[in-house]
């Protein structure tokens, strides 16, 4: 059964630390509050680099079973959620592996499935049929220009701004210098830059749609306002 509103409020104000101690007594409620917590997160990580949305949704799978099976082999040394990140990271290095046996995290080789790591909210979609095909397009644009950045490049764009994790903790989770993590965030931010500028620039012309329904009521309205 799914976390309602106000049960899902409830968890998000519990430490990591205290859903860890209840989840180590199989504690549902606080097994449903990390698994609300982090499943987008370990999704998209996962997902950055297998690049294919049914795998990624088995690594979180067995990333759970692996870490709550295992909650006695975490003793604090790192966040729980840099823990149980990296477990997915690795589990998914690991079926990358099966592909390409040389495989490593610097050098994990590049497969191109259509991406899905930037959902718009659901509030979005609207009954503007202009608006509605203008932000899947736009979608599908950054999911393109996101999936085609260097590997070691996009995981850390996925984990800083996709995911908004701090520097700290993507270096922490990828085993980098702070630095290294900015001066890749720096290079895709570029590349992403240059890639939207260059599918993107014909089309501004067309931005903000003004058209169909719209247009329509519009006319109606000035009709009715003016001419009788």
């Amino acid at each position: 059964m799914a976390l309602t509103p106000v049960q899902r409020t409830k968890a998000d104000v519990h430490t990591d630390e205290e859903l860890v101690a209840r989840a180590r007594a199989r504690d549902e409620a606080a097994v449903r509050a990390i698994t609300t917590r982090y499943n987008r997160r370990l999704f998209r990580v996962a997902r950055s680099i297998l690049r294919d949305d049914a795998e990624a949704e088995d690594v979180v799978q067995e990333t759970y079973v692996r870490a709550f099976t295992g909650l006695d082999m975490f003793r604090g040394d790192a966040a729980f959620g840099t823990w149980i990140t990296r477990i997915a990271m690795n589990e998914a290095l690991g079926r990358l592996r099966k592909r390409r046996p040389t495989v490593d995290w610097e050098t994990f080789v590049e497969t191109r499935p259509q991406a899905q790591i930037i959902d718009f909210p659901v509030s979005a979609a609207s009954n503007d049929p202009e608006k509605t095909m203008a932000q899947g397009e736009i979608r599908a644009v950054l999911e393109k220009a996101i999936d085609e950045l260097p590997d070691s490049y996009r995981a850390v764009f996925v984990a800083r701004i996709v995911e908004a994790m701090t520097v700290e903790e993507t270096a922490d989770l990828y085993g980098l210098k702070p630095q290294t993590v900015k001066t890749r965030l720096h290079c895709a931010r570029t590349l992403l830059r240059d890639t939207l500028d260059k599918q993107l620039g014909p089309t501004l012309a067309n931005t903000f749609p003004f058209g169909g329904h719209r247009c329509d009521a519009m006319t109606a309205k000035m009709v009715q306002l003016i001419c009788r």
